[in-house]
C-alpha cells in the first residue's frame, strides 16, 4: 500500500494524471485555456476511482484543477507575450472585474451542492461546443473594448463561472476579445493572461473554504488534492510551449472539432450521473 493506494490502483492513478497533465498543458497553450475543461473531468473519474465522497468530489476537482491551472497558465501567458501575442491594456482593464467574479465564484461553489457544479459544467460545456461548431464570427470595432458597463459584465461572469467551472477562463475573454476586432493570436495570448489571475484567488479560496471538512480524503489542502497538483501541474507546464508552437502554426480547426467531441461526451457523462448517480 502507498498512500493508502494499492501499487497497481497507484500505477494506473498516475498514469491517467501524466497523460491528464500533458493534454492540460497543450491544450492552454493551443486556445488560451487554463485546460480545466479536460483536467475537471479527469480529476473527478480519478476521485470517483479512489472512492471520494460525492458531496465534495466536485468540488475537489474543481479546486484541483484550479491549483493547476496557475503554473501552466502562467506559463503559457510568458510564451505568448515573447512572441508579441498579448494586449496588456485589455489585461488590466478587465482584471479587477474578473478578480471581483472569481471572489462571487467562491462565496457560491463553497454553499451549493456538488451537483450544481456539475449542472453548471454542462451548461458550460454545451455552449463552448455549441459556439465552436456554429457561431459565426462578428466584429463591432476594430480593437476597442466597449467600456462600462459592459466590460464589467464580461469580467465579473468570465471570474465567476470560471471559478465554478475550474477553468481559467480564456474562451470567455477569447470570445470577448474577437467581437470587438482583435486577432485571434492575440486574443488567445491575452486570455492566458487571466488564467493566474483567476487561478491564485479562487486556488486560496477554495482551500479556505474546504480547510478542516471530515469528507475530505487524505493528502489534500482544504479542497485541493496534492497529489493532483503535485504530478498534474510540472507536466503541464513543459507541455505548454508545445500547444503555443501548434496555435501559431496549425490549422485551429480540426483540433477545435475533437475539443467540442470531448466537451459533449463530458457533457453526456455528467447528465448520466446527474439522473442516475453513476
Amino acid at each position: 500500500m502507498i498512500f493508502g493506494m494499492p501499487a497497481g490502483e497507484l500505477a494506473t492513478v498516475t498514469a491517467v494524471l501524466i497523460a491528464g497533465g500533458l493534454l492540460t498543458g497543450f491544450l492552454a497553450g493551443l486556445l488560451g485555456i487554463g485546460g480545466g475543461g479536460i483536467t475537471v473531468p479527469i480529476l473527478y473519474e480519478l476521485f470517483t476511482l479512489l472512492g471520494v465522497d460525492d458531496s465534495v468530489r466536485m468540488h475537489m476537482s474543481v479546486a484541483t484543477s484550479m491549483a493547476i491551472i496557475i503554473p501552466t497558465s502562467a506559463r503559457s501567458f510568458a510564451l505568448h507575450w515573447k512572441r508579441g501575442g498579448v494586449d496588456m491594456a485589455v489585461l488590466w482593464r478587465l482584471m479587477p472585474w474578473v478578480t471581483a467574479g472569481v471572489v462571487a465564484g467562491i462565496v457560491v461553489a463553497s454553499r451549493s451542492p456538488g451537483n450544481f457544479l456539475k449542472a453548471v459544467f454542462i451548461a458550460s460545456a454545451l455552449f463552448m461546443a455549441s459556439r465552436l461548431l456554429f457561431a459565426k464570427e462578428a466584429t463591432l470595432a476594430n480593437k476597442k473594448l466597449p467600456g462600462m458597463p459592459w466590460d464589467a459584465l464580461a469580467g465579473l461572469f468570465t471570474g465567476l463561472i470560471s471559478t465554478l467551472m475550474g477553468i481559467g477562463g480564456g474562451a470567455y475573454i477569447t470570445a470577448y476579445m474577437r467581437l470587438f476586432g482583435w486577432p485571434i493570436h492575440q486574443a488567445v495570448g491575452t486570455a492566458a493572461g487571466f488564467g493566474p489571475i483567476i487561478a491564485i484567488p479562487a486556488a486560496i479560496g477554495y482551500i479556505v473554504e474546504g480547510w478542516g471538512l471530515a469528507q475530505l480524503p487524505g493528502l489534500t489542502l482544504g479542497y485541493v488534492s496534492i497529489l493532483g497538483v503535485l504530478i498534474v501541474a510540472p507536466l503541464s507546464v513543459l507541455a505548454a510551449p508545445l500547444g503555443v508552437r501548434a496555435a501559431h502554426g496549425l490549422p485551429r480547426r480540426k483540433l477545435e472539432l475533437a475539443f467540442v467531441a470531448f466537451l459533449l461526451l463530458v457533457a453526456v457523462r455528467f447528465i448520466v450521473n446527474l439522473k442516475f448517480g453513476i
